[in-house]
């Protein structure tokens, strides 16, 4: 165990270039993004040879796996460690959608321990921005089974059994594993998902890149992983309210709350025994604890241990998604 007390964490963003990607982490978020197709911005991972690294404070240079290793309970919380050792569970990120992304699925648990020795992927989305007119795909716009899916596939007529939705700002998906999705252009978004890099592409718009080159599909890999059943709503409705968090998405891999934030407000995290990570997706404020104070922005992340208790928010005008085990 370490013996330096540990703080609010803020982390240095892995930005991902993308054959799909735009300007806005960088133009709206302010991220240090070169180049016009930034399409990610992996704000906390525990992905192998993608760890996050420390950029404020004393512990500036070291990666969310040596802070795992060293601070165990005091990072992940008790009950959390039991469950997941040395390994962080969720991966954060906002995305830029210039253009669509591929038509897609990610595995659960079962299949991507079998076939990748891997977590599966569940995941929400929250918009932060989106252009006029944007829409995201999600699950289809009939009742599909495995056959009626492998036809559309064949015939390369698979868009036209996809649901489209509509989207503007706060709104909130919840994007099960077996869930068939995209994110469309124009779409500026927060995704919260398992620490998994597991993506089963379903139809890529029969688009090349700079090479020329298609991207691989796994159609056959989907078509295992689809979900044919579930009909768990993924459109998460939720009522504002100031300066207290307003539930979201609550499923076993995580929980996530929003707090629209015009005052000061204090929060414990005693009975949570979990780290706290707070993304701001409007807005800015300062934030406080024992150890340390940080200033944070819309686009920006930060990390509370599971040994801080509680923390101070203050702020004129500001919204933050509250991340949780």
């Amino acid at each position: 165990m370490h013996s330096d007390p540990l703080y609010i964490l803020k982390f240095t963003p892995i930005l991902k270039e993308k054959i799909w990607g735009g300007t806005k982490l960088h133009t709206l978020l302010q991220k240090t993004a070169a180049g016009d197709a930034v399409g990610e911005s992996w704000e906390i991972s525990d992905v192998e040879h993608n760890c996050s690294i420390v950029q404020n404070g004393a512990l500036a240079g070291a990666s969310l796996r040596t802070l795992l290793t060293n601070y165990k309970e005091a990072l992940l919380g008790h009950k959390n460690y039991q469950r997941f050792g040395n390994q962080f569970p969720l991966l954060i990120k906002f995305i830029d959608a210039k253009e669509d992304l591929s038509v897609q699925l990610h595995p659960g648990d079962t299949i991507a321990k079998r076939k990748h020795n891997s977590l599966g992927k569940t995941e929400m989305w929250y918009v932060v921005q989106a252009e006029p007119e944007a829409n995201i795909i999600i699950g289809f716009n009939q009742q599909v089974d495995r056959p009626l899916y492998e036809q559309h596939v064949a015939e390369k007529t698979i868009k036209d059994i996809l649901h489209y939705e509509p989207v503007s700002s706060g709104d909130t998906f919840f994007v099960y594993s077996g869930l068939i999705h995209a994110i469309g252009k124009g779409v500026l978004l927060a995704e919260i998902q398992q620490t998994s890099d597991i993506t089963y592409r379903v139809y890529d718009w029969d688009r090349t890149d700079k090479q020329g080159n298609y991207r691989e599909l796994h159609q056959q890999d989907a078509a295992e992983a689809i979900d044919f059943e579930n009909t768990t709503p993924y459109k998460v409705p939720y009522t504002l309210q100031p300066n207290h968090p307003a539930d979201l998405v609550n499923c076993t891999h995580f929980i996530t709350n929003v707090i629209e934030v015009t005052e000061t407000v204090r929060l414990n995290h005693t009975a949570l025994d979990s780290f706290v990570i707070y993304m701001c997706v409007a807005g800015s404020a300062q934030v406080t604890c024992v150890a340390n104070s940080i200033d944070i922005q819309c686009g920006e992340t930060f990390l509370v241990p599971a040994s801080i208790s509680e923390i101070t928010i203050q702020a004129v005008e500001a919204k933050l998604l509250q991340v949780y085990i």
